[in-house]
This record gives structure tokens, sequence and C-alpha cells, in this order.
């Protein structure tokens, strides 16, 4: 077999597995994000479940301390402290994040349960 045959061989059947993974993972919901580590799991395991606010929490956002829009872009690419979480907590987790809103460095706990996620806490750093 001469070597333009296999290589056409070969963009034959990558050119089809194309198609039938894109059939098959059509709308699906598939992400292609790096989530591989713990921390991205997370982050992405709580910005998937309907966000609730503890009182505390719903002050702040109301005395415009804070927005949800700040809220959610450090659920987006904020940093989860592990060592300051309680992650396997009955029965519902407690994860520590750490972010930057309006050029002030922000601290959430977020208490992570099966269906709902509650920021419990804001605290403003220096």
């Amino acid at each position: 077999m001469k070597i333009l045959q296999r290589i056409g061989y070969y963009l034959g059947g990558f050119a089809i597995g194309l198609v039938i993974l894109a059939f098959f993972l059509n709308g699906r919901g598939v992400s292609c994000e790096y989530n591989y580590g713990p921390e991205a799991r997370v982050l992405k395991n709580i910005r998937t479940k309907t966000l609730h606010f503890s009182s505390d929490s719903e002050a702040l956002i109301a005395s415009k301390a804070i927005d949800t829009a700040s809220i959610s872009n450090i659920l987006k690419k904020g940093d989860i402290d592990f060592s300051k979480s309680e992650p396997r907590k009955e029965p519902c987790g407690i994860y520590h994040i750490e972010g930057e809103a309006n050029n002030k460095n922000v601290v959430f706990y977020i208490e992570n349960c099966d269906s709902i996620a509650t920021l419990q806490t804001i605290k403003f750093l220096n």
C-alpha cells in the first residue's frame, strides 16, 4: 500500500470520527474546560447549583459593598484554600474561597450541599 493511500485512509477515518463525535456530543452540555484539579472541580460544582445568600451576605449586597457580578466572577476565578475549608463536614461541606472584587481582597465561606450552595459569610481583607 502506498503512503498516499495510507494517509488518505487515515484522514478519512479521522474525519468520520469527528463527524460521529460532533453528532453524539451536540447539545449535551459537554464542557471542554480544563477542570482537572480539585479546585476547579469544586468551583464548577458550586457554580452549577442554585446559589442562596445568608442574611449577612444579603445585607452586604444590599449595601452595595459587593455585587452579584463580582460574586460570580470570584466563583469562576477564585482560589480555594483547602486548609481553611471543611469539605467533609456533614451534611454539607464548607469552602473558603478567596478572590478580588473592586480592588479589595474578598473571602467567601460557602456551604456546598447536594442541590444548593449557600454563601454564608463575606469578609473583606485589607
